[in-house]
């Protein structure tokens, strides 16, 4: 790729002892460190609350990477990474913090710093501070190359999300705004592109004349873990359907690009995204159904329900669970149900497109062992590994007219090659200044479009919400959306 301006001097990371840059940006850092994929002149800034010493952070950040990475840990790229960083404590809100933050920005060093990275792992109700401080500090302005990342959720509703861009664009262009997903950096979603759109194979049945539905399904076996006080004010709908699940449906839906840019992709994810059926208000019930986890048993340990998680209500209706189904109205789409599904305490953790193909439209079999034959898939798997496979049918030897499903992998490397994870990709993008993997603001505005209509329907259902057993896919409910009754969800890859 190359650089659409000049490569960063400073990668600053707001909130780097907070649960995301520990579980993610650190890990994601070291990897490229340990593969030489940053460069030399790079330097790095941790900024927290926490009043530690440069000597308590290398300690933190050693102590974090051992227990991330276990036995792939290497003290050598963990040291050289270690050596790029300086620590510098503050409070978001106060300015102090900030002219500490300059003062570590103009430390002497060969030529001048045009380009910083500032990556936001904080709370989305501090972005606005901290964007307004960055901005009296000198580091905001059309003039300036620096760039800022953004994690979701990008608002909490479509009025906020409108809100907070005009605050960010108060300050910094959108070129300059980064808004990570990071299930675009996963190499599956970005080979999706490919396996569509170099294939004449695939091309021409990649539509409503062919394909019966499609569903994606994004499940955790975890719970909320420590993250009560944001999880059960957003819920699952703004945490997971809004941002993840939309950008997969936008992916597998989306027209072919006029070029491979970034402008040019995402143009045409906008396109899906405003073709996308309005659910009317008193249809909500029919397309869309949430629920929470109560006690169960993971992996064979008991856990408890969502209400008895700490710090999360008794009287709590935020939803864990969601199953929704979208209508894209467009020519290539119109009668062609998307079922989106994600959940917490899930039977196992899995994330998955299965596109399911229409029966053949001759009954050729009847009369025979085939006559109930299965259909066709392809399935697309993000976790637990990444593959691509399409299902079909072959005949098993034999005398009598009996069939296996065969499966015709679309993705191959070698068991120990080595993967870019979706971060590190991302990371490396926003490095070089591409944007392609990230989000443009009509995009988050229009993924608010869709579901604006459940969440307030929703807000107003406060007494009932249904329950599943932690362990299991789901509320039997969900079945309910499906379109025939020869659709059920796919719980497998």
């Amino acid at each position: 790729m190359k650089q659409k301006s000049p490569g960063p001097c400073y990668f600053v990371i707001f909130g780097a002892t907070g649960n995301l840059a520990t579980d993610k940006l650190l890990p994601a850092l070291y990897h490229l460190e340990a593969a030489g994929r940053i460069h030399e002149e790079l330097r790095f800034i941790a900024l927290a609350r926490r009043d530690w010493s440069q000597d308590d952070w290398r300690m933190h950040l050693e102590r974090v990477l051992r227990d991330r990475l276990g036995e792939s840990f290497d003290v050598d790229p963990c040291a050289r990474l270690g050596s790029r960083f300086e620590y510098v404590s503050g409070d978001y809100n106060d300015p102090t913090a900030y002219a500490n933050l300059m003062e570590a920005l103009s430390r002497p060093r060969a030529g001048t710093c045009e380009n910083i990275i500032f990556y936001l792992a904080i709370r989305p109700p501090d972005f606005l501070e901290v964007v307004t401080q960055l901005h009296k500090t000198g580091f905001s302005g059309s003039f300036a190359r620096h760039r800022i990342v953004v994690e979701k959720p990008f608002g909490e509703d479509i009025d906020s999300a409108k809100a907070l861009n005009i605050r960010l664009h108060k300050h910094f262009t959108e070129e300059q705004i980064f808004r990570i997903d990071h299930y675009l950096g996963k190499e599956t979603v970005q080979n999706l592109l490919v396996f569509r759109f170099a294939n004449t194979l695939i091309e021409p049945v990649w539509n409503r004349n062919y394909i019966d539905h499609v569903q994606i399904t994004v499940a955790e076996d975890k719970g909320i873990g420590n993250r009560a006080a944001y999880f059960d004010q957003a819920g699952a709908l703004r945490d997971m359907v809004q941002n993840h699940l939309m950008q997969l449906l936008t992916v597998v839906a989306m027209e072919p690009p006029a070029m491979l840019d970034a402008d040019a992709l995402r143009d045409e994810k906008v396109k899906v995204l405003r073709s996308i059926r309005p659910i009317p208000m008193r249809a909500i019930g029919t397309h869309a159904l949430r629920a929470q986890y109560g006690p169960g048993t993971v992996a064979g340990k008991s856990v408890p329900g969502y209400q008895d998680e700490p710090g999360v209500s008794e009287q709590s209706t935020t939803e864990t669970y969601v199953a929704a189904k979208f209508y894209i109205d467009n020519w290539r789409w119109r009668g062609v149900p998307f079922y989106l599904r994600t959940g917490k305490r899930m039977a196992q953790s899995m994330s998955a497109i299965s596109i399911r193909f229409r029966h053949p439209p001759q009954q050729l079999f009847r009369e025979t062992p085939l006559e109930n034959i299965e259909p066709n898939w392809i399935v697309l798997s993000l976790q637990p590994h990444e593959s691509m496979h399409m299902e079909l049918h072959a005949k098993q030897p034999g005398l009598e007219m009996n069939t296996r499903v065969v499966k015709l992998m679309a993705s191959f490397r070698e068991e120990d090659g080595k993967l870019l994870d979706a971060y590190e990709t991302l990371l490396l993008d926003v490095i070089e200044g591409d944007r392609s993997l990230f989000l443009r603001f009509d995009e988050v505005e229009w993924a608010w479009r869709v579901v604006d209509p459940i969440l307030r329907h929703w807000a107003k259902e406060t007494e009932f919400i249904h329950s599943y057993p932690a362990g299991s896919w789901g509320p039997g409910e969900a079945a309910r959306l499906f379109d025939s009754e020869d659709q059920d969800w796919r719980n497998t890859i």
